[in-house]
Parts: structure tokens; sequence; C-alpha cells
């Protein structure tokens, strides 16, 4: 008894001995009274330690006694109790006359002769880390959070406890019976966040209560307040990690102080460390804590990045530099990540694909080793990883034959296993890169005509947008595709809104297929009228579609003849910089600008690049005057089409629907169509580009380009 009562005595004189510190300036006495200060606390903790540990350390499990119900009803947010906050959540804006440090001034994290330490293995670095931090990064799941392993003397009972706990509270009653240290706090923190994000969501918002309410939560936030600049780097970073994502607010002491510690310690953080805390500021909202730690960060970053030779920590710093790092910065760990792609992982290569994505560079030698790792392991992704891939293309705007082929032969040879509404949701991102996945759009089809009951309205008109874009049309089962679309369409008529029948009534006009009884209810009046005065962002794209359908109304009627004579005009004697060569080369072909006319204007709003009129044998081109002021049957006209590479089907020469429906209806107007791929036009000589319209003009059918790949990015 008289030995406890001396080291309260101690322990009075250390609070004493801490009070000058703050008061204190002179730099030698600042200095001995620490060191003091540190000895006297080390005895203290002994102390404590000692006396908590004779009695029992293992505690009973409350998961035992206590149920986990959900809890249903108005959720309320844990952190409105007010004796929380007091506690420990103090709000840095109601902090009379506080100085917020920006940067360390012990540290210098912008010294660029800092002295790193170099990166060393996986064995090395957990040998190393165990007596100094008893948590390391294992790797990142699906959700993006770090997944925290033990690192820890399994002898010991506080942390053989600490293992067996099921739940949030069960470790926050441990921690309120038998953590005595630091590193038994830190590890609490982390294991609590680590058992409560494997939680459903209404799991979370159960817990997430009950954390917040539990008086060791408290406490335990108290300690790390207290403790924070003693802690080791691994569980500095990782309880900022805990806190942030467990949703304690960011503008509370606590995580502005471990921000801040962050700080003043940057410069000793390994690789692994740097690569968790990028994570947790990505999280954060700037502010000028965040915003100078995120500086010193980068400035770290690029010293350390010659010295990373792990692709995980690799692409998790490239996803969290984010799309506002310096170019120069993105360069750098581009060339980083390819210096160690030949150990490229399956797991690595999606998570750098998506890194990518975040940083919104496309590195096409990166990409193209990530596709075929993909491609070759592409059974084992599940199906968010399929459609996140294909949105990742989408994004950095990577067009890869190979990969979309590979992706899209996977899902037909599994499309038994696949829901249906998966399989939209497939089609629906290929549509989206331009992409027509033709034998799984034909499975998918003989399965709506099987049982079209699954489609709903939005389905409904997915599936509309999706083969018409791509101007899909099934083989063999055309009239009884269009004919099951069409009946469910109309079992929609009562509740569809104009905008969504517009949608629908379009898609199927650029298919070529006149729906009537949607047709009837679209052109009425009042609908039309109410797309027309509508003032949207979408105004002129619906006066587009109105357009389109009414010149399907008429052109694809089966009552519609080819007329005789079609009144065209000169939209422009002026010809587009992209065309000058086209024109060039018709003149040297042709002999005379009088052989063809350029920018034509026909009616229902349809535009033609150069039209050239020959005689029945197509022998012969004839004048363009002579034949301008009477019909002739013997006459053929043609039409010539620049268009670029988006008006086609990624890797083919299939025109989208759009650029079809144009052709279809120059047909119906008497036009034979011949589409040039100007990007390729372009890229001829002058004597190639002559000899390729020569072929094209005077062969029995002027059609397209045969269907050749086209070069990718590959």
């Amino acid at each position: 008894m008289h030995n406890f009562q001396l080291f309260l005595q101690i322990s009075d004189l250390t609070q004493f001995l801490q009070d000058c510190l703050h008061c204190w300036h002179f730099k030698s006495v600042n200095e001995t009274l620490a060191k003091m200060n540190n000895k006297i606390s080390y005895l203290l903790n002994t102390v404590r330690c000692i006396r908590r540990c004779n009695s029992a350390l293992t505690p009973k499990s409350s998961a035992a006694t206590r149920k986990h119900i959900l809890w249903i009803g108005r959720y309320k947010d844990p952190l409105e109790n007010v004796n929380f906050r007091k506690l420990f959540l103090n709000i840095f804006p109601s902090l009379p006359g506080s100085s917020l440090r920006f940067l360390s001034q012990k540290t210098d994290v912008f010294s660029t002769g800092a002295k790193i330490q170099p990166e060393k293995s996986t064995e090395a670095l957990v040998s190393e880390q165990a007596p100094e931090s008893s948590l390391e990064l294992e790797k990142l799941d699906d959700s993006g959070s770090f997944k925290v392993k033990h690192v820890v003397d399994h002898s010991e009972p506080f942390f053989n406890s600490l293992q067996k706990c099921t739940c949030p509270c069960d470790v926050l009653d441990l921690a309120s019976e038998s953590a005595v240290s630091i590193k038994h706090f830190t590890n609490c923190l982390t294991t609590v966040w680590r058992l409560f994000k494997n939680l459903s969501e209404d799991q979370q918002r159960y817990e997430k209560q009950l954390i917040f309410e539990h008086p060791a939560f408290v406490k335990l936030c108290q300690q790390l307040l207290r403790d924070s600049r003693r802690m080791t780097r691994g569980d500095l970073v990782f309880s900022l990690h805990a806190v942030v994502n467990l949703g304690v607010p960011q503008n509370t002491l606590l995580v502005q102080t471990l921000v801040r510690v962050c700080q003043e310690k940057l410069n000793q953080l390994d690789n692994r460390c740097i690569s968790v805390l990028a994570t947790t500021l990505a999280g954060l909202d700037k502010d000028k804590n965040v915003s100078a730690l995120q500086a010193g960060l980068q400035l770290l970053v690029e010293q350390r990045i010659p010295s990373i030779r792990n692709i995980f920590i690799l692409q998790n710093l490239m996803k969290c530099m984010g799309k506002d790092a310096p170019v120069f910065l993105k360069k750098k760990l581009e060339m980083a990540v390819l210096k160690e792609i030949d150990h490229l992982t399956f797991p690595n290569a999606l998570r750098v694909f998506l890194a990518l994505v975040a940083m919104n560079y496309c590195s096409i030698p990166i990409l193209n080793a990530c596709s075929k790792k993909i491609q070759e392991n592409v059974h084992d992704a599940p199906f968010r990883q399929l459609i996140l891939i294909l949105e990742a293309c989408y994004s950095l705007q990577y067009r890869n034959v190979k990969l979309f082929s590979a992706l899209a032969d996977y899902v037909n040879s599994t499309a038994c296993i696949w829901d249906k509404r998966q399989i939209i949701l497939f089609l629906s991102a290929f549509e989206t890169l331009g992409f027509q996945p033709s034998e799984l759009m034909g499975v998918f089809a003989e399965k709506v005509t099987e049982d079209p009951e699954f489609l709903n309205l939005k389905n409904l008109l997915i599936v509309l947008r999706v083969y018409s874009r791509l101007n899909y049309v099934p083989r063999g089962q055309k009239h009884l595709f269009f004919e099951t679309l069409h009946s469910c369409l109309n079992k929609y008529l009562p509740q569809i809104s104009n905008t969504e029948l517009l949608k629908a009534v379009y898609s199927f006009c650029i298919l070529g297929y006149l729906p009537h009884r949607a047709l009837d209810e679209l052109l009425q009046k009042d609908s039309r009228d109410e797309l027309l005065l509508s003032d949207d962002l979408y105004k002129e794209q619906k006066e587009m579609m109105l357009r389109c359908v009414k010149a399907c109304t008429e052109l694809d009627s089966p009552s519609f003849t080819k007329p005789a004579f079609v009144l065209t005009e000169n939209f422009s004697s002026l010809v587009s910089l992209n065309l000058r060569k086209a024109r060039d080369a018709l003149i040297e072909l042709l002999g005379d600008e009088n052989m063809f006319r350029q920018n034509v204007q026909l009616p229902y709003k349809y535009h033609i690049d150069f039209e050239i009129r020959m005689d029945s044998d197509r022998k012969k081109v004839l004048p363009v005057a002579a034949t301008d002021d009477h019909a002739d049957s013997s006459v053929q006209r043609l039409a010539v089409l620049f268009v670029p590479l988006s008006a086609f089907c990624v890797g083919t020469m299939h025109p989208q629907g759009k650029l079809a429906m144009k052709k279809r209806h120059l047909n119906k107007l008497g036009y034979h169509v011949i589409l040039v791929l100007n990007k390729k036009f372009q890229e001829m000589t002058n004597e190639d580009a002559v000899e390729f319209l020569k072929g094209k003009i005077y062969s029995e059918d002027a059609f397209p380009f045969p269907e050749v790949t086209v070069q990718d990015n590959n």
C-alpha cells in the first residue's frame, strides 16, 4: 500500500512536470524534463501492467449475453450524444485561440536530403515491425478497405483474447477490462474497424450506435489522443485509418491531432504506411491540415517511387494520388509499374486497371498488360469486376477488341448461369463502348422471345437502346423479336412518360420497325407539343429524334415507292478541311469539278458529302448539269459519305444504328451509298486515294470496306 501511494505521488509529479513543459520555452530545460518525463511514464506503465496482469485477462464474452437484434426504425446518429462530444470530440472551430501547425517544424517533409529507408522484403518488414508495430497491411479488398493482420506475440493472453472477439463491442469490453498499453489500445481500435466493415449495412448502423455509446470507446479515443506522439508509425497510420472509417468527424480534436502527428512523422513512414495514409487522406475533405499533409505526402511519394517494388502499393498510390496529381508524378508511377509488370498477378491487374481510372491517366502499355492478364483469367473474375473493367475502358477511352471479345465470349459461354438482368447490364456496358457482341446478343434475343415477362419498362428501354445503336437484328427471328418487344411496350403505354415513349419508338424506327400503336400515341398533338415545348437540356435531341421518327414513318412504310426525281440543293460551296483531300482526288479522277456535287442537302434533313451520277452500267460518269433538269431512270446516283470511326461498331466496319438508318433511307431515295472511313482515307497518299475512289465508284456494288478488323490499341 505504501508503494502504491508512492507511485501516486510520482504520478502527481509527472503531471506537474508535464504542465511545466507547456510553460517553459528554454530548449535545454525542455529536453531535460522531457527525458525525465519519459522515464517516469515508463515506470508508471510498468507498474500498471504488473498490477493488472495479476488478474484474469480473459474477459467474459459479451456476445453470449447480448443478442444482436437488427436495429429497425429511425436511425439516430450516435455522434449526437453530447456527453460523448464533451469527453473527447472537441470541435476545432470552438477552440478559442487554438493554433494549428500545418507542417512539423521538427521534420521537414520538403527536404530532398531526408534519409529514406530502402524497402525490404515482406519477411524483413514483418520481423522489423513485430516489436515496433503490431499492425501490417495485408491487401486491399473489393471495397477499397485495408485488411489488417496482427504481427504479435501470440503467447500473450491479451492478443489471444482479442483474436477470439467476434463483434466490435466484444473488443471494447476487452479493452475496458484488460488493455494496459498503447499497443493494446491501437490493436483494439483496428480490430473494431476490421470486424465492423465485414458487417452488412443494416448491422453496421446498429453496431455503430453501440460503438459510439460504449464507454470503452470514449476511453480508447482519449488514450489515443494522449499517446498519439508516442505511437509507432504503423500504429499511428492504422489508428487514423480506423478512426476515419468508423465515422469519427474530421473536425474533431482526435482526428486533427492524429493528422498533425502524421505530419511530424511523415519522413519516418515506410512504404506500406505511406500507402495506408494515402488511402485515408483520399477519404477526407480538404482542410488546412489535410491539404498540408497531402502536399507533403505527394513530395515524399515522388522521392520514394524508385524504391517501391510492390505493385499493390504502387496501384494504391496511383488511386490515392487521384486525377489532381501532376502529370510528371503520374508518369513516374507509370514507369514504376512498368518495371514490375512481369510480376503482375490477376488481382493486381484488376486493381491497376481501376487505379488508372482514378488517376484519369490512360497508359496504353499498362492497360495492354493488364488486359492480357485479365483475358487469361477471365473465368476467375466475378460479375461486378467484369462490369468495372468495361466501365474503366469507357472512362479511359481504351478500345481493345481482344479484351472485349474475351469478356463477351465468356459471358456467352456461361449465359445459362447468369441472371437475365445481369446480361442486360453486360450488353449496356458493351453498348456504351460501341462494341457489338453478336453471339451474346443472339442468345439473349432468344431468351427474350421465350420469356419476355422479366422485362420491366427500364430493362425494355435498355434492350431497345442496345440493339438499335449496335444495329443488331437476330437472324431467323427478326419478326418474332420485334413483335415481342412491341407487345411489351404496348403493355406499358398507360404509364409511360412522353420522353420514354419517344426513346422507345425512336429505337424501333432505327431498326426499321414501326410500332403503330406507340406511334399513334406519340404523334398525338398533346404529346408532341409537350416534347417540343419542354425547356430542358435535351430539347434539341428530342427534336432530332422526332424528325427521325417522322422520316421513318414515311420512308420505311410499305406503301413508300422510290421517287423518280429527288429535289436537292447545294448546302454550301465550301468544303471542310477533312474533305479537301477527297475533293482533289475526285477532280483528278473525274477530270472536272462539274462531274460531281459537294455538300448536297436532301429531303428529311439528310446530307451527303459528294454526289456522283453515272449511266446504268456504271461505266461512265455523267455531268451533273446534264441530268439535273429531268428524271431519268437510266441514271444512277452515288452518295459518297466520309464517316468517322465512331460511326462503326468497334473492331469492324459494321455501321451503328444511325448510320445504318441513313444508308437505308438513302437507298429508298434512289442512291447507292459508298461509305468511306475518313481516318483511313486521310492516311493514304494522293495516288492511293485516287485509286481507292476509282475502285469504289466504278465497282458494281458501292459498299463500304470489307468486314475487316480495324486496328485497335494493340
